[in-house]
């Protein structure tokens, strides 16, 4: 799955100039002829480390479970577990 990410990432930025312009230009036919997987819409955000899709933390670009992890282990600078 990490694989298909990554190649449509690489669709979309092949096509993101000529897709602009045909947007720019009404051309909705050939927008139609251009592969689905170049659409900006269709990339997900995943885990870099596990490729998990749900429960993505922007900010650092992992997974809930990998952050919980990481944090636990003192992998991320700043960030500790909070006691009270």
């Amino acid at each position: 799955m990490k694989a298909r990410e990554v190649k449509r990432l690489k669709l979309v930025e092949k096509f993101a100039e000529k897709r602009a312009k045909l947007k720019a230009d009404g051309d909705y036919v050939g927008l139609s002829m251009l592969p689905k997987n170049s659409s900006p819409v269709r990339l997900h955000n995943r885990c870099k480390i596990t490729g998990r899709p749900k429960g993505y933390m922007r900010l650092f670009g992992v997974s809930r479970i990998q952050f919980r992890e990481m944090a636990s282990n003192g992998l991320i600078p700043g960030i500790k577990k909070a006691s009270w």
